[in-house]
């Protein structure tokens, strides 16, 4: 069942090994996601360093240069190690890169390839017997080359201790199912609306049971269209043409929470949001938000991320 809110007790630690000509922004979509389920939890659920195999500087296919924080070798363990190759795979698909990968990998509790990356996964025997996908634009000389490959046309796989992803958007999809596994689907939701992804945003491949339920997304729509005047669960209901306890118990299922829960989520989300990015005064805020006064919004906020919209504000 997926879970709606998650402790963190230590931060995820992440190792992103990069190749020259690597898409930056397929590095992008990684990062900030993850740079931003730190912010909103104010807390460092995640880190991460960036490496390359000798610890000097790369260049990413648009001539980004990038300084690692330190060379692959160095290593010691993580809890996911990033291979990330883009253009010119081929070119970095030496027996050194091979020997290199078979040991790092040793060290990570799970290994993502991306974009080009499972290429060199592959090569290096780390792929055998397990399903992956790789860039489309490689996916038949991948599915050639490596026999003992099961490669699939599909944005992520993810097969035991191994994930792939297709490209740069991929990667997206990829890192915020990794941000639902370790911060919730509370924590996931808000990243997909501050990169305003998504109608309503959320959307994760199916096979992992994230939330395809049309209910549920017309749902969500509806709540984000009317934070000012929240509509009951009956309200919903009505609208959506369903009984109240089929849309808790689609709820509860697909997110790991009520509705009620979920929009009070919805309406604090976006009331912290407008704190921190506006001047508005907290009695606006507390009217955009359908709170029927600052007190209201103060103590519903003091509850939920343990300081006031004041405090919130001044952090």
């Amino acid at each position: 069942m997926p879970e709606w809110t998650k402790e963190t007790t230590a931060p995820v630690r992440i190792a992103i090994l990069i190749f020259d000509q690597f898409s930056n922004l397929c590095l992008a979509n990684c990062l900030e996601p993850l740079r931003a389920a730190n912010t909103l939890n104010r807390a460092r659920v995640f880190e991460w360093d960036i490496l390359t195999q000798t610890g000097a500087p790369v260049l990413s296919s648009s001539a980004m240069q990038v300084v690692p924080h330190a060379r692959l070798g160095g290593l010691s363990s993580c809890d996911y190690l990033f291979v990330l190759a883009s253009y010119a795979h081929d070119v970095h698909d030496t027996p050194q890169t091979r020997r290199a990968l078979r040991q790092a990998t040793g060290k990570a509790r799970v290994t993502v390839g991306m974009d080009a990356g499972p290429w060199l996964l592959a090569s290096a025997g780390l792929l055998n017997g397990r399903r992956a996908t790789v860039h489309w634009d490689l996916l038949d000389s991948f599915t050639e080359r490596f026999l003992e490959v099961e490669a699939e046309r599909v944005r992520v796989v993810r097969d035991g201790r191994v994930m792939t992803c297709a490209g740069a958007m991929s990667a997206l999809d990829l890192t915020l199912d990794l941000i639902a596994d370790h911060a919730g689907l509370a924590t996931r939701l808000d990243v997909e609306a501050l990169f305003m992804r998504g109608d309503p945003p959320v959307d994760s491949p199916q096979e992992r049971g994230a939330v395809l339920d049309p209910l549920v997304r017309r749902a969500l729509a509806l709540m984000r269209e009317n934070l000012e005047r929240p509509l009951s669960l009956h309200d919903l209901s009505r609208r959506l043409s369903c009984q109240p306890r089929t849309l808790d118990r689609r709820y509860r299922s697909r997110l790991g929470a009520p509705p009620g829960t979920v929009y009070r989520h919805l309406r604090l989300a976006s009331a912290r949001k407008m704190l921190e990015g506006s001047t508005l005064s907290i009695a606006e805020i507390a009217l955009r938000n359908g709170y029927e006064s600052p007190a209201a919004l103060s103590r519903a906020m003091k509850r939920y991320y343990g300081a006031t919209p004041s405090g919130l504000r001044r952090m």
